[in-house]
């Protein structure tokens, strides 16, 4: 992938009715402002129980969007990502309603995580504590099959998301399916979504075990060997993102978003210096993200401390709650349908109390710390937190999922703000100091001060937190 800026988006969220209309907007509206695009999926169907991570048929374009030689002709504009949703498929699809018709009669009936496929002997109360969650239940559905037997299926997220077995042979050829689809239509990188729950093994968290690892580095190999690089997606303690960017091409850096806004509120610089001492330089930067804002990613984990203090991080949190004027509390954990109770559902720009100055400044620290930045739609126009939509559907995420319409994104594409950021975009994008090396000035924890040098290009980023005030140099 190009070393600019990425855009992370749904079709049909972007004022686009499908494909062709996205190609449209790439070539005009926001033509130099990405090298990259990361559709969210865009498989049938969009609009399932988790805005189209439960896919039907993974390897089917949803007809209403457009099909492969639609994203194929879009890839020319623009280097694709696409999700590989390893670790379920929609109780709907044709699989799982064969497996329900004809249970172990049927030939999809290996493709199917169940109970005792993981604890063939029973599991004990110490196994099932042990499971790590991401909602606070157990991560089994009872399923009754039609000759009137039932089932214990595994299902990590929801009773409509049937979780895979990824070490079957079915299993293992279900994926290189998608990756051989996704090869035929251009795209050119996968993130992995909800890998680390993909390998479950008696007396472990089934959670980013040691054979989780091995299963990504396999599926990394398949997809490299088809010229599709691999972005591994991963909440957790810090230390965990470190060890896996060692083998990949590419993480998340979700500490960034909450390290950003502890020196945003603070005034004070030093967690998120710390941090950039030791961070990944394969990672995909973000400040917002089709989840919400994740805090395990900087919490301590146990008795391993993270990178800020529990005490800290409860404010940061309060803040943020405080910022949006309670809305945010509204869409966040047990207040509504959330799969991860570990993450705070927000819009970036209500997180920061709608200030502008601050959004941009947030915006500028993403584009200078090392990896490459990619702006979520809603944070691309300093989104606002959609109540109505949360209103509608009561689920949590919903709240930084807004629909926008053709004319919104006009209206937002002339605001001085954007404006701002677009020009800020441009200079990420081009200036060859980028493709150099980074420099952490060491300064007071008031002030954030990074300069990149690549032989006669330089561009710096001076920020003094207690003004709020940024300076940014560029020259060649």
């Amino acid at each position: 992938m190009k070393n600019k800026i990425q855009l992370i988006t749904y079709i049909d969220r972007l004022g686009c009715e499908n494909i062709k209309d996205l190609n449209s907007l790439f070539k005009y509206e926001f033509k130099g402002l990405f090298g990259g695009l990361h559709i969210l999926p865009f498989y049938f169907p969009i609009d399932g129980e988790d805005a189209g991570f439960d896919p039907i048929d993974h390897q089917l374009i949803d007809p209403r969007l457009g099909d492969w030689n639609d994203l194929l002709e879009l890839s020319k504009e623009v280097d694709i990502m696409a999700d590989l949703i390893v670790n379920h498929v929609s109780a709907k699809s044709v699989q799982f309603q064969d497996y329900i018709e004809k249970g172990k009669k049927s030939k999809y009936a290996s493709l199917f995580l169940t109970y005792d496929t993981v604890f063939p002997n029973g599991a004990t109360e110490a196994d099932l504590l042990s499971i790590y969650r991401p909602r606070p239940n157990l991560p089994f559905t009872m399923v009754k099959l039609k000759d009137g037997s039932t089932k214990l299926i595994w299902t990590t997220f929801t009773s409509n998301q049937i979780d895979i077995d990824v070490k079957s042979e079915i299993g293992i050829n279900y994926l290189e399916g998608i990756l051989d689809t996704f090869q035929k239509g251009g795209v050119k990188m996968i993130r992995l979504d909800a890998a680390g729950f993909a390998i479950k093994q008696q007396g472990t968290s089934c959670f980013m075990i040691d054979e989780t690892y091995e299963f990504i580095d396999k599926l990394t190999e398949k997809a490299k060997a088809k010229s599709i690089e691999v972005l591994v997606e991963i909440h957790s303690y810090y230390k965990t993102q470190i060890e896996i960017a060692k083998r990949v091409d590419y993480v998340y850096d979700f500490a960034l978003p909450v390290l950003v806004l502890d020196a945003l509120f603070n005034k004070n610089a030093s967690s998120l210096k710390k941090w950039l001492e030791i961070s990944p330089r394969n990672a995909i930067t973000v400040l917002d993200t089709h989840d919400g804002i994740g805090i395990v990613d900087v919490a301590a984990d146990a008795d391993k401390l993270g990178l800020i203090e529990s005490s800290v991080l409860s404010k940061i949190v309060d803040q943020m709650h405080s910022n949006s004027k309670g809305n945010s509390l509204k869409a966040t954990g047990a207040a509504a349908s959330n799969l991860d109770l570990y993450q705070v559902n927000c819009t970036y720009f209500d997180a920061l109390g709608r200030d502008e100055n601050a959004y941009l400044i947030a915006r500028a620290i993403q584009f200078f710390v090392p990896g490459i930045p990619q702006i979520y739609y809603v944070g691309l126009f300093a989104g606002e937190n959609d109540m109505e939509l949360l209103d509608k559907t009561n689920v949590g995420r919903d709240i930084n999922r807004h629909y926008f319409t053709k004319n919104e994104i006009n209206e937002h594409l002339k605001r001085p703000l954007i404006n701002d950021l677009k020009e800020l975009m441009l200079l990420r994008n081009n200036h060859q100091a980028f493709n150099g090396d980074f420099n952490l000035i060491e300064t007071s924890n008031n002030v954030l001060n990074i300069k990149w040098t690549n032989n006669n290009h330089s561009a710096e980023l001076f920020i003094d937190l207690t003004t709020m005030k940024m300076q940014t140099n560029f020259s060649s």
